[in-house]
């Protein structure tokens, strides 16, 4: 049997992330934060993870820096996804967020690395 799934979560979107994303989660029943509200954009990615680590949020975000597994392995963070569409624009970001909030339903995010494309799902 898989890990349980929480009811909730928290996220919070990295800069590169449409803020209406914040809106989607929020509707799915997860509490969301973006770097924006926090004044953190235009942070390093080291201090995003800190911040996240600290408040137990699970970071959103176009940035493939932080799939490097040797700067964030699985497990030492809260958990890190990792937007990939095809398209980089606003519609395509906010369809795939669309599809993790569905995805939580039944898979737990937690401390893992998720990159997320329109047809498949990475999970490390």
């Amino acid at each position: 049997m898989g890990a349980a799934v929480p009811d909730r979560y928290g996220f919070k979107l990295d800069e590169n992330i449409p803020p209406e994303g914040a809106t989607i989660f929020r509707g799915a029943g997860h509490d969301c934060h973006t770097v924006y509200q926090e004044d953190l954009a235009g942070a390093k990615d080291s201090t995003i993870a800190s911040v996240c680590r600290h408040e137990q949020r699970i970071l959103v975000t176009l940035d493939l820096d932080f799939a490097d597994i040797r700067s964030y392995p699985p497990g030492s963070h809260p958990g890190i996804i990792i937007l990939r569409p095809r398209r980089p624009d606003r519609h395509q970001t906010l369809r795939l967020i669309i599809r993790v909030a569905h995805l939580l339903r039944a898979q737990s995010a937690g401390g893992q690395l998720w990159i997320v494309e329109e047809r498949r799902v990475r999970i490390r």
